[in-house]
Order: C-alpha cells, then sequence, then structure tokens
C-alpha cells in the first residue's frame, strides 16, 4: 500500500461520516460540498491546526505524538479498529520487506480442536489463512484442509468460492466484514508480500471486493452471530467467539455455538455422525507460509 494515499483516503472517508450537528459544530451558513466534517472543522475539534491536520491527511506530517492520534481518534469518532488502524498508518514505516516465517498451530491447539468435536472450530492465522480445523468446521464451512495450503484463506474461500454464497446466509455482510478484517492487517502488515498478492487476486477476481476495499472500512471481529445453509441438515445458526491464544497474537481461535437444545444442536448432531473421523493432530500440512 502506499502509506501517503492509505492516510489520506481513511482520514477523508472517517470524516466524511461525521455530521457537524453531531459534533457539536453551529451552522455557518456555508454551501456545504462534501458530506460530513470539513478539514477545518476536523483539525478544530482534535485540537489542532487546519495546516497542520491537511498535512497529516496528505501524509506529509512525519510520525504524530500519541495525544495527537488519541485526538484525531475522538474528532473522528473511531471504534478501537479504527484507531488502532490510524496508528499503524502514521506509525514510522518499516525497513527492508523481511522473509515471514511459516506459521504452525500448537499441538495443544490441535488438540484442543478436536476436543471442541461438538462445535464448528477453526484457527485462522494472518492474512485470514485457516491454519487448522475441526470436522464440523469443515462440514459447516467448506474442508480447508483438503485444499493446497496456499488456498486455505477465509476471505479467498467467502468471496471467490460459489458455494460460499450458497452457504452463508449473510452472505454480503460477512464477506464484507472479512474485507474490513484484510483492511486492518494490511495497516499492521503492509509490507507483507503474500497479503497483497492476496488482495490482488480478489481485486481481479471478486466483482464486489474493490467496492467493500474501497471504503476503507476495518474491523477486529471477536463475537456475534452467523448462519449457514447445509445441504444435508437444512439452517444453522450460531454465536461465534474468536478468542487469541496466549503466546501467538497472530493466530485467533474462532468457536461457533449453537443454542443449547436448538434445532441446530440436533443438526450438528446428526451431521457429526455422518462425518469422516477426524484427521490426526500436528500435521506438516497445518503449517501455512
Amino acid at each position: 500500500m502506499d502509506r501517503s494515499s492509505e492516510i489520506a483516503a481513511f482520514l477523508r472517508t472517517r470524516r466524511a461520516r461525521v455530521s457537524p450537528e453531531s459534533a457539536g459544530l453551529a451552522p455557518d451558513g456555508r454551501v456545504r460540498r462534501v458530506p460530513g466534517l470539513r478539514r477545518e472543522e476536523a483539525a478544530r475539534l482534535a485540537g489542532v491546526s487546519t495546516e497542520y491536520y491537511t498535512r497529516l491527511e496528505q501524509g506529509r506530517a512525519g510520525h504524530p505524538s500519541p495525544e495527537v492520534v488519541d485526538a484525531l481518534a475522538r474528532a473522528l469518532r473511531l471504534d478501537a479498529a479504527e484507531r488502532e488502524h490510524l496508528t499503524n498508518l502514521l506509525a514510522r514505516p518499516g525497513g527492508r520487506r523481511a522473509p515471514v516465517s511459516p506459521q504452525r498451530v500448537r499441538q495443544g491447539l490441535h488438540l484442543m480442536l478436536q476436543t471442541l468435536d461438538h462445535v464448528p472450530a477453526f484457527i485462522i492465522g494472518r492474512r485470514t489463512d485457516v491454519l487448522a480445523s475441526n470436522h464440523l468446521a469443515r462440514a459447516v464451512l467448506t474442508d480447508f484442509e483438503a485444499l493446497p495450503v496456499q488456498r486455505r484463506n477465509l476471505a479467498r474461500y467467502y468471496l471467490l468460492d460459489p458455494e460460499a454464497r450458497e452457504r452463508t446466509g449473510d452472505w454480503e455482510q460477512i464477506a464484507a466484514e472479512t474485507v474490513a478484517m484484510l483492511r486492518l492487517e494490511a495497516g499492521r502488515c503492509p509490507q507483507d508480500r503474500r497479503l497483497a498478492d492476496l488482495i490482488g487476486e480478489l481485486t481481479l477476481k471478486s466483482p464486489e471486493f474493490s467496492t467493500w476495499w474501497n471504503d476503507h472500512r476495518v474491523l477486529r471481529r471477536s463475537h456475534g452471530t452467523m448462519h449457514y445453509r447445509h445441504s444435508l441438515v437444512g439452517d444453522l445458526y450460531f454465536s461465534y467467539e474468536s478468542l487469541q491464544p496466549p503466546g501467538d497474537d497472530n493466530q485467533t481461535l474462532c468457536v461457533y455455538i449453537p443454542e443449547p437444545g436448538s434445532a441446530t444442536t440436533e443438526s450438528l448432531r446428526i451431521l457429526s455422525s455422518w462425518t469422516t473421523t477426524p484427521r490426526p493432530a500436528g500435521s506438516d500440512e497445518a503449517a501455512t507460509p
């Protein structure tokens, strides 16, 4: 990503969401040619000069202090993920692109996935790569572990696999949220060549990707609801929780939890009886570049 362009687009789209009225600014009688706040209004709310804010939005203001970043976040009403993204964009650029070591899932986490054999569970890593999954996750979503290692990716599944559109009840929302997760990752790891290649592939092959990508939305998905349709057992409804295991903040354990006693719980029991025996844990195939 071009850092200056990313800063400019992110700040511009964020201030476009904030109306002067909601920010407590009195009408000045001038015709508004842009949605949301003007640059001078955003600067006033953040307690910086218009000149400085303009240089910030153009990526020419160097590396602002944490206090300035906090003031901008408050003025533009950024949530936690957006604040993190802004901090990443305004951080001092890193040096030469370093090779990224393969990600591997600890043996204990593999065993945890198999222990959670009554619910779908999987682990994602950098770039939304799917590092490991249990047999119900493979049955409800897709069998990631049957794919070549380079294709085991949640964003690629939702955006490029036609089956995902059929299986995912709220496909448009989930796919857009996954793009927002990639945007946050891109701000955190701007020199990740494999991430850049994935974004390029999605841009070329997904009709919707560019629209969502250009919204500059960012998201850290921690919990919520999911709805899937399965050809054998019908509709499946879950609450999900995403947790980062201690010791590796680049891996996330995702667990889909049905309501106790619900039709989904019974459908999972049936689906589990029809699926194959879980694969052995600890396979080298769990590693992704």
